[in-house]
């Protein structure tokens, strides 16, 4: 028992001896805004028309015309591949990931 007495007398003067303190309650400040509503809008308007002044992506031109295939041909073919029998085939969840032939021209 002495010496745990000891040991917490020892620590009790170490801490008294540097000075520790402890913290002072702030609370929290209210936000005083500096800028007005307008002024915040106007520098978004600028900065949004600046565009990406930090990227480091260059665009590129298009290169591609779009589409010139009609709506119902296109549409025709996401029906077939939706209702292709191995529309949602993943190789990896097969032995050396290998398709077995029968999945493919989907027959029995």
């Amino acid at each position: 028992m002495k010496t745990s007495n000891i040991i917490a007398a020892a620590a009790l003067s170490m801490l008294a001896a540097a000075g520790v303190r402890a913290q002072g309650y702030a609370p929290v400040q209210p936000l005083q805004a500096t800028t007005s509503r307008a002024d915040v809008a106007a520098g978004a308007d600028a900065a949004a028309r600046a565009g990406n002044i930090y990227g480091d992506v260059v665009a590129e031109p298009l290169r591609s015309r779009p589409g010139v295939r009609d709506r119902a041909s296109v549409r025709a073919e996401a029906v077939a591949a939706a209702h292709a029998p191995n529309q949602n085939v993943d190789r990896r969840a097969f032995f050396n990931s290998e398709v077995p032939p029968q999945i493919g021209t989907g027959r029995p």
